[in-house]
């Protein structure tokens, strides 16, 4: 078979290709700032963000695994810039010691740095230009180190370790904007109040769970608009109600817009914070109740905007699936944390690659791609794209008629 000349070779492989997108001036910029090399002169903050990206796409179970699988890539380190693969001591030691928000703050910078390129898409059918989803996910950890998640029940023996985290995303460029991480036990609602990076005309959206009253009425005097379901045992005084409708048994739609007042107390003293109430149906009949703040837009559009709270899911979903954080290479918690702040930067990177190629692929099968090429000298772009080698048709038919000789031989 004559394969195609175009073979789509580079000069580099394809992980050198991915680091390539991170500007090394702003690794530097994050490193001088908290003299995270000051200790560290066989194993930088560079080195140490190659090794744990290496582990993640390349889905490695352990320490172990991530440094014995870059011993085996000798010939190729020095594309990466390292002169050998780290010992497994040397690798653990950097994720006890050099600190997780080394690798937060290189997070934020590149997501800055991609700002442009991830801007590019939205969502067109909602009017707001920042909008955000917020929500938390919970990651069992079969260590102490954080503990609670469930209960310990008797004679079920030790009780697994959990780390919860709470991340704010762009919905629109599919990335966390605020991650914040805790034992699996504190409780959801607490970490609105860390939220910084909400400004005046911005829309964020929420389940249940969040439902702050104090934290509404702040967000409102701010000019904050959210979308989020009422708690089903919530207390409420019925101001007025605005529109109402019958539908029928198997149609969609708004049933009821209320404006309500809800009691909050703030500095001892009880405040009353007016909102309005939609209730909806579903195209499966299931009733929704939804509060907002904003006055604006249509009960139609708050049902949507609810709507779009499942990106979110979506985004914790590539995290699970496509990376390795099922296993993890410390048992401290900087470690865990550094490799939480580490696989949200191989997903920023992928997200990143994914918007310049302009692929149709799904995110599951971009990874999958760059797993099986992880070392190949093919250019990046054209296997996220392409993903598959061309072949020429034959130009030869197949004898499948014995000749004279075949045939003589046959006979004797």
């Amino acid at each position: 078979m004559d394969k195609s000349s175009n073979k789509n070779l580079i000069g580099q492989p394809i992980f050198k290709q991915i680091l390539n997108l991170i500007p090394k001036a702003v690794v530097d910029r994050v490193v001088f700032t908290h003299q995270s090399d000051r200790y560290y002169k066989s194993f930088s903050t560079w080195d140490e963000l190659i090794t744990l990206l290496f582990g993640i796409f390349e889905r490695c179970d352990s320490a172990r695994e991530v440094c014995d699988g870059m011993a085996t890539m000798s010939g190729k380190l020095n594309y990466l810039g390292m002169d050998c693969a780290p010992a497994k001591s040397t690798f653990n030691d950097a994720l006890n010691r050099r600190r997780e928000q080394v690798f937060e703050l290189i997070y934020f910078s590149l997501l800055s740095y991609f700002a442009s390129i991830l801007s590019d898409s939205r969502k067109e059918d909602v009017n707001f230009n920042q909008f955000f989803a917020f929500d938390s996910t919970t990651i069992r950890l079969f260590s102490e180190v954080l503990k609670g998640v469930g209960r310990k029940l008797k004679g079920q023996g030790k009780q697994k370790g959990g780390m919860k985290v709470h991340m704010l995303t762009d919905v629109h460029a599919d990335c966390a904007k605020f991650v914040k991480m805790s034992e699996a036990r504190m409780h959801d609602k607490k970490f609105l109040q860390y939220i910084h990076c909400l400004t005046a005309g911005c829309m964020i959206v929420f389940d249940k769970a969040y439902n702050f009253y104090l934290q509404f009425a702040k967000w409102t005097q701010k000019g904050i608009f959210f979308v989020c379901r009422m708690k089903d045992n919530a207390k409420y005084e019925v101001v007025e109600t605005l529109f109402e409708q019958t539908l029928s048994e198997k149609q969609a739609g708004v049933m009821k817009v209320e404006h309500i007042h809800l009691s909050y107390k703030e500095d001892k003293k009880q405040k009353t914070l007016c909102l309005r109430k939609v209730t909806y149906r579903d195209e499966k009949g299931r009733i929704y109740q939804f509060i907002t703040n904003n006055w604006e837009i249509t009960a139609e559009e708050v049902a949507l905007i609810y709507k779009y709270r499942w990106s979110i899911e979506l985004v914790f979903k590539k995290l699970k699936q496509n990376f390795q954080l099922h296993f993890f290479y410390s048992e401290s918690e900087n470690g865990i944390k550094t490799q939480v702040w580490a696989t949200l930067i191989a997903h920023l990177l992928l997200t990143v690659l994914m918007r310049k190629s302009k692929t149709d692929k799904a995110f599951s099968t971009v990874a999958a791609l760059i797993r099986i090429h992880f070392t190949s000298h093919l250019d990046l772009y054209w296997v996220i794209q392409n993903g598959r080698r061309s072949y020429q048709k034959r130009t030869r038919s197949k004898n499948k008629i014995p000749n004279a000789i075949q045939i003589s031989l046959f006979d004797g």
